[in-house]
């Protein structure tokens, strides 16, 4: 008598089946959620910046006191100007123009006359030059103060006059630079003028050395 509900549930739990295994075998497709637009959209009016202008101390002029040693007649002061362009951080470019006296007071101690007309005679020069940092770095004072330092090697061309004689002379050296400010430095700086003379009856080739201690401004 139990037979027909029987069936009946058999029947219902099958048909319930099916329905499962067809929904997991082939699933809705999922729905795609649109992209968010933007709430705000900014309303700033973009302006024009001018930039500042820094200066770049490229320039420095300045001037310079030492000792200048004339081949055959002694060391006497020398003094002069001198004018820079720094091309990069490692090469910069230099004319410079100083003067000095030299005397011929030993050679009248055996010549009566002396060597110039008279005892003191001027030489002048000029030249213009192209240096170079080698070893930049710092000097130190004390232990609680640094200046920036530079190390370079120079060299270039130029005209030297001396007693009623212009000569193209060559010069070489080396010297340091300390920078107590951004704007001021001091130099020192040692070279040899190379160039050639007729004074003692006979023309050669001399060396002249000089030694110089200056200050310079950058702008």
């Amino acid at each position: 008598m139990h037979t027909p509900h029987l069936r009946t549930l058999v029947l219902a739990a099958a048909t319930t089946l099916t329905a499962i295994t067809a929904w997991a075998a082939d699933p809705a497709p999922a729905t795609t959620t649109p992209p968010t637009e933007q709430v705000i959209v900014p309303g700033v009016t973009r302006r024009d910046v001018r930039l500042p202008r820094f200066p770049s101390n490229d320039f420095e002029v300045g001037a310079f006191v030492g000792t200048y040693s004339t081949q055959n007649f002694g060391a006497s002061t020398v003094g002069g100007l001198r004018l820079g362009y720094h091309i990069t951080e490692d090469f910069f470019a230099e004319g410079v123009f100083a003067q000095t006296q030299v005397s011929d007071a030993n050679y009248r101690q055996i010549l009566p006359g002396g060597v110039f007309a008279t005892e003191q005679e001027k030489l002048s020069y000029y030249n213009l030059s192209v240096g170079y940092n080698v070893l930049p770095g710092e000097v130190f004072w004390g232990s609680k103060r640094a200046w920036p330092f530079s190390l370079y090697v120079i060299g270039g061309v130029g005209s030297t006059s001396f007693n009623q004689q212009r000569r193209a002379t060559f010069n070489f050296g080396s010297g340091m630079r300390v920078f107590f400010t951004d704007n001021v430095s001091m130099q020192i700086d040692a070279r040899d003028h190379v160039y050639s003379l007729d004074v003692l009856g006979k023309n050669q080739t001399t060396q002249n050395l000089e030694l110089t201690l200056g200050l310079t401004a950058s702008f």
